[in-house]
């Protein structure tokens, strides 16, 4: 089976877990071709896994967020519209009726048709039968415009919890009756996907957690209390590391030994190293940016107690 994954930017440090998705479809027989929107930038490849996924990946826009192929988005649309002229004013259609209601949300929305239109064409020529996408905002606006100039199914995973902010903006309801099916990351996900979505496509929903592989893990006894504390994932607030620093304020009253390794880097990076600094934590924690996957499991292996970043039905 040859299918395709989108998403907006990869690799990237922070989505590990589509790149483990997609090594395990690949482990499985799959014929697996990733494309983003964007390519990352050269400071989210921190392992050979980000490394190889980056050259193998086809991007629609170049790093001066231009057309990675002017001429060869021209002809796709032309193509598109000469072979199928029903097809694409069905598909230019589409684009009107869930695009946002201003000249805003227009003029952006000419663009994902523009970028859905070059992307069609690559799946075509590789003779790929089914697109995946994941999140549920702009690359999967990106991924439904594809589908329908194509001809070809598509699918995509549904994260949380900031698309259910704006679920209209992004017409998830749309959507998710045109996919053949959406991934659900937990049963929270699943419950605010069922509040947009007719109950006839509930059956749609599916949930598929971001998982890990505990094959490349080794057990390992904890005696005493332990005092090695580990967070992983995004520096942004919404994550939940200002209560976590909050918390070790505390702790460290009567565990003076109680260490906190921060593994990741975001928007937010300065003002929680700024608020680690006020609660007296300046010897407690230390923030060590991105890390490879291998880096990752063995902050894991060496850890007594671990917080993996998830926004509220997110990751």
């Amino acid at each position: 089976m040859r299918i395709a994954y989108l998403t907006g930017t990869y690799p990237r440090a922070t989505d590990t877990f589509i790149q483990r998705e997609v090594a395990g479809l690949r482990s499985h027989g799959m014929d697996v071709h990733t494309f983003a929107v964007r390519r990352p930038e050269d400071k989210q490849i921190v392992g050979p896994e980000q490394a190889s996924e980056r050259t193998k990946t086809g991007y629609i826009l170049s790093e001066r967020g231009i057309p990675s192929n002017p001429l060869g988005l021209i002809q796709a649309h032309l193509s598109f519209l000469t072979g199928n002229p029903r097809r694409y004013l069905k598909a230019v259609a589409l684009a009107l009726k869930t695009r946002q209601p201003d000249t805003k949300g227009l003029l952006y929305q000419l663009f994902y048709f523009a970028e859905a239109g070059f992307l069609a064409a690559q799946i075509k020529q590789k003779e790929i039968s089914h697109l995946h996408n994941h999140f549920g905002n702009t690359s999967c606006s990106v991924a439904m415009l594809a589908s329908a100039l194509g001809g070809f199914t598509y699918s995509f995973t549904l994260h949380g919890p900031a698309i259910f902010f704006e679920p209209k903006q992004w017409r998830i309801d749309e959507k998710m009756k045109r996919a053949s099916f959406v991934s659900c990351i937990s049963h929270y996900c699943r419950s605010q996907a069922m509040v947009f979505a007719p109950y006839e496509i509930w059956d749609k929903l599916q949930i598929i957690h971001c998982g890990g592989d505990p094959s490349k893990f080794q057990q390992v006894n904890h005696a005493g209390v332990g005092s090695q504390v580990l967070f992983v994932g995004r520096l942004a607030a919404v994550k939940g590391l200002p209560v976590l620093l909050e918390s070790l304020a505390q702790m460290k009253e009567t565990m003076p030994d109680v260490m906190l390794t921060v593994v990741g880097d975001g928007p937010d990076r300065a003002m929680l190293e700024a608020r680690a600094a006020e609660l007296g934590l300046a010897e407690h924690v230390d923030f060590v940016g991105y890390q490879s996957q291998a880096a990752v499991r063995d902050y894991l292996q060496k850890t007594d107690v671990c917080r993996i970043s998830v926004a509220i039905g997110g990751a």
